[in-house]
């Protein structure tokens, strides 16, 4: 039988497909009482083997690896295209559960899940990209699109509440020159234009004052407790009530503390300020870093003093003097020259004059949004870097070279497999456990219905 899947270890948790090759349906279906109890659906398979299919279908590279690893790993045997339909499937249904969730939020019958008070609620939104053609199509790659994808991660974290600014200098990972200059590369795909290296700052002497700080920096940032994403290829109106609705099921909107990280991207703002008004909202300090270290080296002439002015916008950010920025920025700008916004575009992207264009219109936009200070005294995160992560985790299993999903139902339904693969929360195994069996199943196909 084309497409048979089978556990040779188990007789139970057999399952077969029907026939590729039948034209017409079965006039009639037998009827088995047992197929309910033992959640059997129209594809003869258990949850337990269905949880191992598409489990492998959202994990590995592709379907054909998936199919290869099921047979060598757990000794089922399918074929690639019957991995990618069960796997569609489930992610289908996957969409339609979150889909009502967001409707039963919005009439506000959405009932809290948090078994206990969440002590932080974080929320980092950002957004990627995956390759796309176009539906009803034979096979090969119609209508190539690069389309979108919105990611949510939503933790639960815990920890303290300070009095004053629990690391008031910038961390390490931003005064190491190596560790910018990558960190810069992978935001903004380009490096300094200066070829030399800054010298190590000298190491502070020990003191009482110093070991209490390390003591409270070690203390913050908060630590994380559990984690469930949200992913879609929808807009950011329709996004949102997706995320609302994960965020009412954990409690987000009953925590102590509440924070919303974003990058300077408007559509996270959209979200925030619709969805999460009383969230403190953040800008992702990453994000600052990038852009200043480009203005530095924009408006010196050698590594080294680009690193020097570097280090002094980095401090006054850090410490929520960005206004004192903005106003160095300014001058610069006066000084290179004013370019007007629409002529912007037309100068090359090494042209020191849109670099500190493009700086000063970041931190303009965003300043209200980037008092660290304050959101370090109240123990909240001051980087977007854990949506950072969750993307490329995503981006493992839907982007590549050769990757088309066809849009708009197929693609959507891969995210959410990946979304419920990268939950804390069991979410696909418990769907799948909670999936209604069917009683009757479709008579054997007749030998002439094949022809």
């Amino acid at each position: 039988m084309i497409g048979a899947i089978g556990l040779s270890k188990h007789a139970t948790d057999k399952c077969s497909f029907p026939s590729r090759f039948a034209t017409a349906a079965a006039a009639g279906e037998i009827f088995f009482p047992q197929r309910s109890a033992l959640k059997l659906d129209n594809h003869e398979c258990s949850p337990a083997i269905l949880n191992k299919v598409v489990t492998a279908g959202g994990e590995f590279s592709s379907f054909a690896r998936a199919a290869n690893m099921l047979e060598v790993l757990a000794d089922v045997t399918i074929s690639p295209m019957q991995v990618l339909r069960l796997t569609q499937e489930v992610g289908q249904e996957l969409a339609a559960a979150r889909d009502e969730a967001a409707r039963r939020h919005q009439r506000r019958e959405l009932p809290s899940s948090a078994d206990s008070p969440v002590p932080i609620a974080c929320v980092e939104m950002d957004g990627g990209r995956m390759r796309t053609r176009a539906e009803g199509h034979s096979t090969g790659v119609f209508d190539p699109q690069w389309k979108e994808t919105k990611v949510a991660c939503l933790w639960r974290m815990e920890g303290e509440d300070f009095e004053d600014d629990p690391h008031p200098e910038p961390p390490k990972c931003f005064t190491d020159a190596t560790r910018v200059q990558r960190l810069v590369r992978q935001i903004k795909n380009s490096g300094s234009p200066h070829e030399d290296r800054p010298k190590e700052p000298a190491p502070a002497e020990p003191g009482p004052a110093r070991h209490r700080r390390k003591r409270k920096e070690r203390l913050w940032p908060p630590k994380r407790i559990f984690r469930t994403c949200v992913a879609s290829m929808r807009d950011v109106h329709e996004f949102g009530p997706l995320v609302a609705a994960e965020a009412q099921r954990r409690g987000f909107y009953e925590a102590g503390r509440q924070v919303f990280l974003g990058d300077g991207d408007h559509k996270n703002w959209t979200v925030q300020k619709v969805h999460f008004p009383h969230f403190t909202p953040v800008t992702d300090f990453v994000h600052v870093v990038s852009y200043v270290y480009q203005a530095a080296g924009a408006v010196t002439s050698s590594f080294a003093a680009q690193w020097e002015q570097y280090q002094a916008w980095l401090r006054d950010c850090w410490q929520g003097r960005t206004s004192q920025v903005v106003r160095e920025l300014q001058q610069w700008q006066e000084r290179l020259g004013i370019v007007k916004v629409s002529e912007l575009e037309d100068l090359d992207e090494a042209d020191p004059r849109r670099i500190v264009s493009r700086t000063l219109t970041y931190l303009e936009n965003n300043q209200d949004r980037m008092r660290y200070p304050e959101y370090r005294s109240r123990g909240l995160p001051v980087t977007s870097s854990l949506v950072e992560s969750l993307i490329k985790q995503f981006n493992q299993r839907v982007k590549g070279t050769e990757k088309f999903w066809t849009r708009p139902e197929k693609a959507e339904a891969i995210l959410q497999v990946r979304a419920a693969l990268l939950s804390d929360d069991d979410r696909l195994r418990t769907h799948i456990v909670n999936r209604p069996g069917r009683s009757t199943r479709r008579r054997p196909s007749s030998p002439s219905s094949q022809k």
